[in-house]
């Protein structure tokens, strides 16, 4: 019984490390732009990069209308074809990863960098999907 006692502790304490961890970077990366609801994030995406942070067969799945495929796995040999003089608008499924990348961005030069709140599974506007080839 105490065994199990300890093994939830240890899971509540690092599930509180991680959510304070992802708040404080949050707040750090306010001065390059942040977490944004869905209908500002689309209201103003038009003049944007759009960038999806997930695997390519999940953005074949669906996707925000107009974003382009850049697996957060890949973003640090991939944001060469980022303009850094348009504002960058990331998303991947839950929001996670976003902070990530953003900090990533922010490193490398990136002014201006927003992320979609809770991610893609947040977003109700257009999307697009890969058409089989059945």
């Amino acid at each position: 019984m105490s065994f199990l006692l300890i093994l939830i502790g240890a899971g509540l304490i690092a599930w509180a490390a991680n959510y304070l961890w992802l708040w404080w970077r949050k707040s750090q990366l306010k001065s390059i732009g942040g977490e944004i609801e869905p209908d500002e994030f689309e209201s103003t995406m038009r003049k944007t990069q759009i960038i999806d942070l997930r695997e390519k067969k999940d953005f074949d799945a669906g996707h925000i209308l107009g974003a382009r495929n850049m697996p957060y796995s890949v973003i640090k040999e991939r944001m060469g074809e980022l303009r850094e003089d348009l504002p960058v608008y990331l998303y991947d499924a839950a929001g996670e990863l976003s902070v990530r990348a953003a900090g990533r961005l922010k490193k490398a030069g990136f002014q201006k960098v927003n992320w979609l709140k809770k991610g893609y599974q947040n977003w109700s506007g257009k999307t697009k999907k890969k058409k089989s080839l059945d």
